[in-house]
């Protein structure tokens, strides 16, 4: 037992680990930074954003490009995931520990938080925008939503990153990032006007802890962490499964920055 709990301890504050946890953090927080930052200005620029397709198409836009560079800067450490969804995925696939998982998504929701808070005091005071759901929608219909938008971010996330096809020069690194980029910024164009298009629990968590408003939060939680599951299972098991030889004993926070799937 207490060698087990030594081997988790390297583990978990190894270097490496430390590094990954790092790179979580500071792309986290320029993701949420933007996404939020993005949110604020369109309601800035039209008061009105309910009856406005623009604002919407202009936080797509902009959380589709921040989720490619977020993703691009963190992914040779920690493997880019900027989301407690897509680190749930990768833990049920055994790609990374539990542990580790735990301290990933800690960094996250930590930057998250941090982000949010700098926008509010920088911006003297602007109200922090949460994810929402709309008037005539329910809690499990909105969580459908979520599930299903968080299950296409995932599963492209999955594909794009899938050294079997990188390897095999099927297609590059950098255009698997762009699409990771453009179906974060579909889903919200989807369902931005639904449930805010988070797809994202850190996304929806850091805007709630400041501005104290937590009203469906669950809706943000349960809908991301089932799509990111339902993801890894089929990518895994039905479409490309992974065969002994395939498989490899690297895995983000390792310092290898490559993410198995």
């Amino acid at each position: 037992m207490a060698s087990d709990m030594r081997a988790i301890f390297h583990q978990c504050f190894s270097a490496p680990a430390l590094r990954s946890y790092a790179a979580e953090s500071i792309s986290t927080f320029f993701f949420v930074f933007t996404a939020v930052g993005s949110a604020i200005s369109a309601r800035m620029l039209t008061p009105d954003v309910t009856s406005d397709a623009s604002s919407l198409i202009a936080t797509a836009v902009a959380q589709g490009f921040a989720l490619f560079v977020a993703v691009f800067m963190a992914v040779d450490v920690s493997g880019g995931h900027v989301n407690p969804a897509v680190t749930f995925a990768f833990a049920l696939g055994g790609h990374i520990s539990v542990p580790v998982a735990i301290f990933y998504w800690i960094s996250q929701m930590l930057s998250a938080t941090f982000a949010c808070l700098l926008l509010r005091v920088a911006s003297a005071g602007q109200a922090i925008p949460t994810t929402k759901i709309a008037t005539q929608m329910t809690g499990f219909g909105a969580a459908v939503i979520e599930c299903i938008t968080t299950f296409m971010l995932v599963y492209t996330i999955h594909v794009a990153c899938d050294p079997r096809l990188v390897s095999s020069r099927k297609k590059s690194r950098i255009g698997g990032i762009l699409a990771i980029g453009l179906v974060a910024g579909a889903g919200v164009l989807a369902t931005g006007s639904l449930t805010g298009g988070s797809m994202n629990p850190a996304r929806s968590f850091g805007p709630a802890v400041v501005s104290g408003d937590f009203q469906n939060q669950a809706v943000y939680w349960v809908g991301p962490f089932l799509g990111a599951a339902l993801a890894a299972l089929v990518h895994q098991n039905l479409v490309y499964p992974n065969t002994s030889s395939q498989l490899s004993d690297t895995q983000p926070g390792n310092g290898s920055g490559e993410v198995i799937v």
